[in-house]
């Protein structure tokens, strides 16, 4: 029942979306302070945890902060409210709130930040893709059901992560055929009768499941499946995932002048100004984005043939690496993710439509403008 949920419900639904191992080695994501076992009935999301958002979780009522940046980064060697990292720890674990935090595994997935930014910056969504895809493993998996039970072991193999191919999921290819086989001794078989030769309508459906989701893949395909044995067969793939990885580069539906362009990024992300570069060109369409700090795309910006790229936290001497190539724009930190929070309330909210989950409205941008 919703009413009902764990903290342990809400952490395994948004790792099916950003699971933990595509964090980066530095970071720190997943639950952070807390029980996994604490119940649930009210969720604060923010981009920030601040003591200030615990403040805020404590007046209304909720037992759950899902942040995007961890409050823990680096190591904690002492608890003593020194800093406001272990001031917002202590009034937590003081008040009962678990803190969970969804960061650069949310960044490194083809749903996530960048998407979303890009999709905020007016890019078409059909055009956007990886800017750094991951090129993480892929295998294809062909397995042998009965023509009547082939959607449900499709349908169990998809929601487990088969079948996903860049924009689109549930991808399979099926082709019919008769399969044979005789049951011995001690077999207990779905169909057919033991020592008899047994030929039976089925479906080869193939899909193709990513390395983070072969175990779980392999249980769905196993518990769907009809038959006492399963027979199926994996075949590793040359070519890696796209849809996994760092940054975004999409195209405008037509060119828009460099200076309407930079206007409409403050705009979009609510920022008061613009860091850039000079213009490479006077109208610009094909747009790389990295939310947070991404001034180590640029690279991958010049690769990708794009007119702007849009970051934040770069550095003095980083400017310069853009000279010729692109017009740098850089929003700030918290202006490039502050919608992140939508993004995952709205995540939420999918698989639990009728559950209580409440934006954080405590500002927690500690840049300021005059």
């Amino acid at each position: 029942m919703e009413n009902a949920l764990k903290v342990r419900d809400i952490a395994a639904w948004l790792e099916v979306w950003a699971p933990r191992h595509l964090a980066e080695s530095y970071d720190n994501v997943g639950l952070l302070v807390g029980s996994a076992d604490m119940e649930v009935n009210k969720i604060l999301v923010s981009l920030d945890c601040t003591e200030d958002v615990v403040a805020e979780a404590e007046r209304e009522g909720c037992q759950l902060i899902v942040s995007h940046h961890p409050v823990i980064f680096g190591g904690l060697k002492r608890l003593n409210g020194s800093n406001d990292v272990e001031r917002t720890v202590m009034r937590a674990v003081r008040s009962g709130i678990a803190l969970y935090a969804i960061h650069t595994n949310l960044d490194n997935v083809m749903t996530g930040v960048n998407r979303h930014l890009g999709e905020l910056l007016g890019c078409t969504p059909e055009s956007l893709r990886i800017l750094r895809p991951m090129g993480a493993k892929l295998e294809k998996w062909t397995v042998f059901v009965p023509t009547d039970h082939a959607d449900s072991v499709r349908d169990a193999m998809a929601q487990a992560g088969a079948g996903h191919i860049g924009n689109y999921d549930q991808c399979s290819f099926a082709t019919e055929g008769t399969g044979t086989f005789r049951a011995r001794e001690g077999a207990t078989p779905f169909v057919g009768n033991p020592g008899e030769m047994h030929r039976e309508p089925e479906v080869r459906l193939e899909m193709v499941v990513p390395g983070e989701a072969m175990s779980a893949v392999r249980r769905a395909m196993l518990e769907a499946h009809p038959y006492e044995e399963v027979a199926y067969d994996r075949v590793a793939l040359e070519n890696g995932r796209v849809d996994l990885g760092a940054g975004m580069v999409g195209e405008l539906p037509e060119p828009m002048a460099w200076e309407d362009f930079a206007d409409h990024v403050k705009q979009a992300l609510g920022g008061q100004a613009l860091k850039h570069t000079a213009p490479v060109k006077s109208h610009v369409q094909r747009i790389a984005m990295c939310g947070g700090s991404g001034a180590f795309l640029m690279g991958d910006a010049a690769r990708a043939g794009a007119d702007v790229y849009v970051t934040s936290d770069v550095k003095y001497h980083e400017y310069f690496q853009a000279e010729g190539c692109f017009q740098l724009l850089d929003v700030g930190h918290y202006e490039s993710e502050w919608q992140t929070s939508t993004l995952i309330a709205n995540k939420i909210k999918e698989k639990f439509p009728k559950f209580a989950v409440r934006l954080s409205s405590t500002k927690t941008n500690p840049v300021t403008y005059r």
